[in-house]
């Protein structure tokens, strides 16, 4: 008789993290109150913002990229690592770098060759960091996150985001109440499905970015090579992969481009491709996909309610399909390396 898995190490550390993330996001909106005052008046005074980061921080920028842009905010996400090859000239911009750990390579190295400017602000999770130290800061509750793939961190790191856009004027309550009542949605349909594939694409349009962060986590836990596609990019030629062995998720929200995901998510059924659509649109659902339910949502009020079911079907992915998910091979949690 065969005796149940035991969950891997590195997911219980995941499972505690995740298991407070929702206080510890809702504890990052009201202590960050009057760091995000400052940081929302540089960008009103710049009218430009550039945000700055890695891995995950890099995908939480992603997202937010388009509420910035809604209040007329020039706002461009790249990854620090681009900045540092390729530079984006800088001057007239704030400057948001985001590092959950505050110590990644990139950040010591652009701060090393900059210097810093008046107008350049930090997210991170730990006070005392390198990021912590060097620039005014909005800082998550909770402390490092110790488990390698990001999930607490990507949910505290947009509520500090919400502060800053609550700053700027943005109501919080729709996203606020997400985080104090969040919903739920069984994951075992969307696991079936994709149960059997070689790798999986996720993709969106509003919620790009989200799609971004799963990807991440997709790969860095099942090992597998998943990665994202913005839904227009996807359209443009490579849909050429999508069949039987090629998963897709798509991220549907209460948005105008709802219709277009809808358009995405019936080619894909007529690829054969398996389906999940993450769906807060308040549309019918797409006959062939499997879909994950939420009410009616966008922005950041849909982030909030997918991410934690996203991330619940990223561990339950990676945990049938390797031994011991959770625990890196090859990366370490801190990229100390470039």
């Amino acid at each position: 008789m065969t005796g149940e898995k035991k969950r891997p190490a590195g997911l219980v550390a995941i499972d505690r993290e995740m298991a407070r993330q929702h206080q510890d996001a809702l504890a990052s909106f009201e202590s960050n109150q009057e760091a995000a005052a400052k940081v929302a008046a540089s960008i009103r005074k710049t009218g430009r913002l550039v945000l700055l980061g890695m891995g995950a921080s890099h995908a939480v920028a992603r997202a937010v990229e388009p509420l910035y842009r809604a209040h007329g905010i020039d706002a461009v996400a790249l990854p620090l690592s681009e900045q540092l090859g390729q530079p984006l000239p800088l001057e007239g911009r704030t400057v948001i770098v985001t590092s959950q750990s505050g110590e990644s390579a990139e950040v010591l190295r652009w701060f090393a060759e900059t210097g810093g400017r008046a107008e350049t602000f930090g997210l991170t999770l730990e006070k005392g960091s390198f990021l912590g130290r060097t620039v005014p800061c909005l800082v998550g509750a909770g402390g490092t996150e110790l488990a390698f793939a990001a999930t607490r961190s990507l949910t505290v790191t947009f509520a500090l985001h919400l502060a800053i856009l609550a700053a700027l004027g943005d109501d919080p309550g729709a996203a606020l109440a997400a985080l104090k009542a969040p919903e739920t949605a069984e994951i075992d349909a969307a696991l079936a499905a994709l149960r059997t594939v070689a790798t999986i694409v996720t993709s969106g349009r509003k919620l790009q970015g989200v799609a971004e962060a799963l990807a991440l986590g997709f790969t860095e836990l099942s090992r597998l090579p998943c990665f994202s596609l913005e839904g227009g990019q996807l359209r443009h030629g490579p849909m050429e992969m999508l069949g039987p062995s090629i998963g897709v998720v798509l991220f549907r929200g209460n948005d105008p481009t709802a219709d277009l995901v809808t358009a995405m998510a019936v080619s894909v059924v007529e690829t054969g491709a398996p389906l999940i659509v993450f769906d807060a649109s308040d549309k019918p659902p797409v006959a062939g996909a499997v879909t994950l339910a939420f009410k009616p949502a966008a922005g950041l009020a849909a982030v909030f309610a997918m991410l934690p079911v996203a991330q619940r079907l990223m561990i339950a992915f990676a945990d049938f399909r390797v031994e011991n998910a959770g625990t890196p091979v090859r990366t370490t949690k801190i990229t100390r390396s470039e």
